[in-house]
């Protein structure tokens, strides 16, 4: 059942600003500290916390937090737009062939890990000319510090990155195939977090914060009206690099079952870790969701677990306690040194059985135990999102 709970803070002044779906007992303790400092903001509406929580840099993974004219670059992260996107085929199951020659493909086709294209491919291909074109010539405009960056990220769009960035192909329970992947802004956003959480914090009315890593930027102020320029440029950065990705990996799937005629449902791509001004209880906020999707009525999203459990997709209900919001993903209940420490490569193999993926000591850390249960996660939150399908993991990419 969902798990809506108020939590129990001892100051009164902050009681009803925080809201759970998960349980305080299965919440690391760090992690309900980071969530207690944030709800004392002076700048803080709310906290709204997924069932994914766990403890995150700057703020907690798996939690939206809602402001009165001030953002936290912190919270935001340093994988500014960081999201997901899937899309449906046409293809079956029963017509699937050699998904080692695919995944090869795949990863000849994206760069993974730090890796990047050696040029950028053709946008016109995948109907992205405009859009990128525009992106990048606005790039005169972002942060002086990052102009050396220019020709790294534009060899950077439409590349995966590491950690629990993913290209999947799964099946769901009409054994159609699906398309899926997890990535954010690279080099270039995490440039960009960096310098401007930098800035924050050497701010006079940040001082006085217990913690250094919520320092916020104030509306009016031209740090603010800075940031929030970098930052949309960084959440459109991380779209486009999705899109392209959707259409290199579509481009793959094709010419891996040319004898079919392989046809692409619209794409879904979402962002999140992101900000957005939005009205909540009557109010313009800034909402910054961490490790958290925009869950309006009607929204489609993809919601996925590990590496060996497969994705959701979802609908949002548009619940307007939760701030029209709910969870990115499983989310980790081990750090990645801990999962390196518990796991071996043999606990890897076998729980990623037949699925195409490696299996090497590069990706322990993304095993599928050191991640919640996908499936609990999703029934704690069934007031905020409804179940369109479950996909299953055939396939698996990972920098």
């Amino acid at each position: 059942m969902a798990r809506e709970t108020t939590l129990p803070i001892s100051l009164a002044d902050t009681r009803d600003r925080v809201k759970m779906w998960a349980f305080e007992e299965d919440v690391e303790t760090e992690a309900m500290a980071q969530l207690r400092r944030i709800s004392e903001l002076p700048w803080v509406h709310g906290v709204r916390v997924m069932p994914d929580v766990h403890v995150g840099k700057g703020a907690t993974i798996g939690s939206v937090i809602a402001m009165n004219q001030a953002v936290s670059p912190s919270a935001v992260g340093v994988d500014i737009g960081c999201g997901v996107a899937a899309v449906r085929t046409s293809i079956r199951a029963d017509q699937l062939a050699d998904l080692h020659l695919l995944r090869s493909r795949i990863e000849a086709s994206i760069p993974v890990g730090f890796n990047a294209h050696e040029e950028l491919p053709d946008l016109r291909r995948y109907g992205m000319e405009t859009g990128v074109l525009d992106l990048f010539n606005r790039f005169e405009t972002l942060d002086e510090k990052v102009q050396p960056l220019k020709t790294r990220a534009v060899k950077q769009l439409g590349t995966l990155g590491g950690g629990n960035h993913f290209l999947e192909l799964c099946l769901d329970q009409e054994d159609r195939v699906w398309i899926t992947l997890h990535s954010g802004s690279r080099n270039i956003g995490k440039t960009l977090a960096d310098r401007h959480i930098s800035i924050a914090k050497s701010l006079g009315h940040n001082q006085g914060l217990v913690d250094k890593e919520l320092a916020v930027f104030i509306e009016g102020t031209p740090q603010m009206d800075a940031y929030k320029h970098d930052l949309w440029w960084a959440q459109e950065f991380a779209a486009h690099s999705r899109a392209l990705m959707l259409g290199l990996f579509k481009e793959q799937v094709a010419k891996h079952f040319a004898g079919l005629e392989v046809s692409f449902d619209a794409p879904i791509n979402v962002h999140h870790n992101y900000v957005r001004e939005e009205v909540i209880d009557g109010q313009t906020l800034l909402v910054t969701r961490k490790g958290a999707i925009r869950a309006g009525a009607g929204d489609l999203a993809l919601i996925p677990g590990s590496m060996g459990t497969g994705s959701y997709i979802v609908r949002g209900r548009g619940n307007p306690s939760s701030y029209f919001s709910a969870s990115h993903g499983a989310g980790r209940r081990m750090s990645r040194t801990q999962a390196k420490k518990n796991f071996t490569e043999q606990d890897l193999a076998a729980q990623t059985l037949g699925i195409e993926c490696r299996k090497d000591a590069g990706v322990l850390d993304e095993i599928p135990a050191a991640y919640k249960d996908i499936h609990q996660v999703i029934e704690a939150q069934k007031d905020l999102v409804e179940v369109v399908g479950h996909l299953r993991t055939i396939l698996c990419v990972k920098g």
